[in-house]
Parts: structure tokens; sequence; C-alpha cells
């Protein structure tokens, strides 16, 4: 044996491994820095991503240093690859949850405090992970979704927009002065600075004669 070549092998193998390590390092903290500069991506995905690549240089780094020590690295790759594919196959639920918060992060339909429906659910959103959505229900309950079910699910977002008209109505009895209960209702109107007259001035009328009762809406 050629002790002096083993021994290069073994210097070489262990020159890699630092610089591998190295370079794994400060690949998964670029990544994971690109995230906290730029307030309008998501921390929690390049956290992830930087995970994700710094165990992708370090697995090509010990390829790397088996075949200097003459290891076959073509079944070794072969081998992780059929591994691979059957933990893909096994955790297709989970993958698809993952896949679809990653869809999520990205493109960002909602945020954290946005009032959303979707996946048959309600609520104020608490949490965006990877997996899972967290949802608090007006009645304060929790709720965590599978992301694979909002992703595939329609979402109806509450709090896109600064403003949206609400739709109100009120009854009262048919012995009651309409007129008055329409002023009543417009001076509760006139006095709530959150209305707002654009871009539709704020609506009060009878809009429907029930059977026990006298039906005014409100659009604002």
């Amino acid at each position: 044996m050629d002790w002096a070549a083993y021994a290069m092998n073994i210097l070489f193998a262990i020159i890699i491994l630092v610089a591998g390590f190295f370079i794994a390092g400060w690949v998964g903290r670029v990544i994971r820095n690109l995230g906290g500069r730029h307030p309008q991506l998501d921390v929690t995905l390049f956290s992830f991503l930087g995970s994700l690549a710094r165990w992708a240089v370090i697995a090509v780094t010990v390829i790397v240093v088996l075949g200097q020590f003459g290891v076959e690295t073509t079944s070794l790759i072969a081998l992780v690859g059929a591994a691979g594919l059957a933990i893909g196959l096994a955790l297709q639920g989970t993958l698809s949850n993952l896949a679809a918060g990653v869809m999520l992060l990205v493109f960002r339909p909602f945020k954290v405090g946005d009032f959303v429906t979707s996946g048959g659910h309600s609520g104020t959103v608490n949490e965006v992970s990877l997996f899972t959505t967290r949802l608090i229900s007006p009645d304060n309950i929790l709720t965590i979704v599978p992301n694979g079910d909002v992703w595939s699910s329609t979402v109806t977002n509450f709090s896109a927009f600064d403003t949206r008209r609400l739709d109100l109505t009120f009854g009262v009895s048919y012995g009651s002065d309409l007129k008055a209960a329409e002023q009543a209702l417009g001076d509760v109107i006139d006095g709530e600075e959150r209305i707002r007259n654009e871009p539709a001035e704020p609506f009060v009328a009878v809009t429907n004669p029930g059977d026990i009762s006298v039906d005014f809406t409100i659009r604002v």
C-alpha cells in the first residue's frame, strides 16, 4: 500500500470536508439573510430554503469525499435517489402540504392578521408555516388547516382591502314610525367616523315587509 498516497487522500478529504461544511454554512446564511433583508419576503420560507441548500451542499461534499477514496459514487447516488423516491411516495400527503406551504409563502394570498375563509374554515390568520395554516375563529377557537386544503380551495380574504361594504338588516314592528326608524338609523351612520361616502354613499331603505316585521337594509 502506498501510504504516502493514502495520507494525501486523507488530507484532501479533510480539506474537502472543511471547505464543504464552510460553503454549506455560508450558502445557508446568505439565503436566510436574503429573506430578512426584504420585508416583502417571508422569513420562514427562506429559513427552510437555507437549510435545504445547506444539506444539499453537505450531501455533495460527502459524495465527493467518498469518491476520493475510490468508492463507486454512481451506485450510491442511485441508491439515494431510490430511497428519496420511496420516502417521497410514503410522505406524499405531507410533501403536498409542504409544496402548498411554499406556494402560500411565495404568492401570499393572505398574511398574518387577515380574516379569511378557506378549506371550509373561517378565522383570523394566526400563523402560516410550511405545513399548516392556523386560524382563530371569532369565538376564539384555534383551527389548524393543512396547507394542501388551503391551496386547493377558494380563498376569500376579507382583509385584502382597506374598505369593504357592510350589509345589515334591522326589523321594526308594523306599528313603528318608519320615518323615525329611518332617521334613527341615519343618525347612527352619521355618528360613525369609519363609514365613508366613497365609492358610494350610505344606503338606508325598507326592503322587505316581512311576516312579523318591516325590515330596513343598511349598506355602508
